[in-house]
């Protein structure tokens, strides 16, 4: 008998040991702490919950999408990339011609069920590149306008009939800064992820970032002319601040900017830190009169996978469907203020449904779906280093440097210069 309970006990400690063995660790990288940190770790641990073999450790979040990338980067360099990470939806290019990202493809057809997951072909396409599937969208935005229906009323402005064009935007600003020193008509987030509003500008007034064939800068041609000067007037014919984007958020929660155009994705926190100061509206993002194309690109970002290590890729995958399935989706639109990658939440009450129905500020960026197109990519080695040109160049436009069309054609030839084959 006492043989047996030693070989019983050897035999417990032999099995907990392998059990322990083959717990799989995941480091996971997102950015943006003040909007996805709690969430992150949300969706994390209910999974862990349901994956016990499955630890989910995050690294230190990244600042911006931009700083996501270059930690990737810097990551395959020195033997320490994350095995998974949330990248911009512009973002896939630049791993796809690294090598740095595991394709979806084969995991995508062993679902029996995948139909079913609610993945459209429309959200998919976000993160396809080349014919594969290489992301799944995690949060999905667009930009809108946030506006203070208090500040709105004193201007004489109607709150429930927000402006839907920039002329009428403008407007309405110029009558906000008249109602005292402190007080701001309007802010436009114009350095977001470097080049995202630009694109919005452009592509509103029915241009693109290149030609078809991707050799040339197209975003110099009518309707880039159009988008400069209309950032120009922004800060020519408004009091538009020259302040950096954290203050205009918190400018703006405080009750001193009447306007804020930014992302859907701070509908959350921007919600939060107003409170009950001052009634908070949002509407869709403000298009020109004459553009019978208006498009706006698809900001966020989504779940890839980064780890060559097939049992690490099978947890991995389980994890990212996880997190931009269902029940993934619908904390991070609750907590966020994005749009969900899944087409479920929406349509059961019991997940988004009735929040959206409670919610009705967060429907701005959903009504804006017909109209939203890719976040463009810039081809070749230099695709961050661009977006920091296009950035610099905008920024000579709000400080007033220079006459706005000549900033546009110098921003042209600098990114012309960057393009593959120049």
């Amino acid at each position: 008998m006492k043989k047996l309970l030693i070989a019983i006990g050897l035999a417990v400690l032999l099995f907990s040991g392998t059990v322990e063995a083959e717990k799989i660790t995941l480091s996971v990288l997102h950015e943006k702490a003040f909007v996805f940190k709690d969430v992150h770790h949300q969706i994390a641990n209910e999974f862990m919950a349901n994956h016990p073999d499955v630890e989910i450790k995050f690294l230190a979040p990244a600042k911006a999408y931009e700083e996501c990338v270059q930690i990737v980067l810097r990551g395959a360099i020195t033997g320490s990339m994350p095995d998974v990470s949330y990248q911009g939806h512009n973002r896939v290019r630049i791993f796809v011609d690294r090598d740095l990202i595991v394709p979806l493809d084969g995991f995508i057809e062993a679902e029996t069920d995948w139909k079913e997951q609610g993945y459209s072909p429309s959200i998919l396409s976000l993160g396809r590149h080349q014919g594969k599937q290489y992301g799944l969208a995690f949060a999905v935005s667009t930009p809108i306008m946030y506006a203070n229906a208090d500040l709105i009323k004193q201007a004489g402005g109607d709150p429930d009939n927000l402006p839907k064009t920039w002329d009428g935007v403008i407007d309405l600003a110029k009558k906000i800064d008249n109602l005292g020193d402190t007080v701001f008509g309007m802010y436009f987030d114009w350095s977001i992820t470097g080049n995202w509003l630009w694109q919005a500008l452009v592509f509103s007034n029915g241009g693109t970032m290149l030609t078809e064939d991707e050799k040339k800068v197209a975003f110099d041609g009518q309707a880039g002319i159009k988008a400069i000067n209309l950032l120009s007037d922004m800060v020519t014919k408004t009091t538009m601040p020259n302040i950096t984007r954290p203050e205009s958020r918190q400018s703006f929660a405080a009750g001193t900017i009447g306007l804020h155009i930014t992302s859907t994705s701070q509908l959350g926190a921007v919600t939060r830190m107003v409170g009950d100061k001052f009634e908070l509206k949002t509407t869709t993002f403000p298009l020109p009169e004459d553009s019978l194309n208006s498009k706006v690109p698809a900001g966020g970002n989504m779940a890839v996978i980064h780890t060559k290590d097939k049992k690490k890729q099978k947890a991995a995958w389980e994890y990212i469907k996880f997190a931009t399935g269902k029940i993934g989706s619908t904390y991070m639109v609750k907590s966020t203020g994005y749009m969900a990658g899944n087409e479920i939440p929406p349509k059961d009450p019991d997940l988004l449904g009735n929040f959206y129905k409670e919610n009705p500020n967060y429907m701005a960026s959903v009504r804006q779906l017909p109209i939203m197109t890719q976040w463009y990519a810039f081809p070749g080695k230099n695709g961050l280093k661009i977006t920091d040109v296009i950035k610099d160049h905008m920024q000579r436009v709000v400080t007033k440097q220079d006459d706005p069309e000549k900033i546009l054609k110098e921003m042209a030839q600098d990114v012309q210069k960057l393009l593959p084959g120049n």
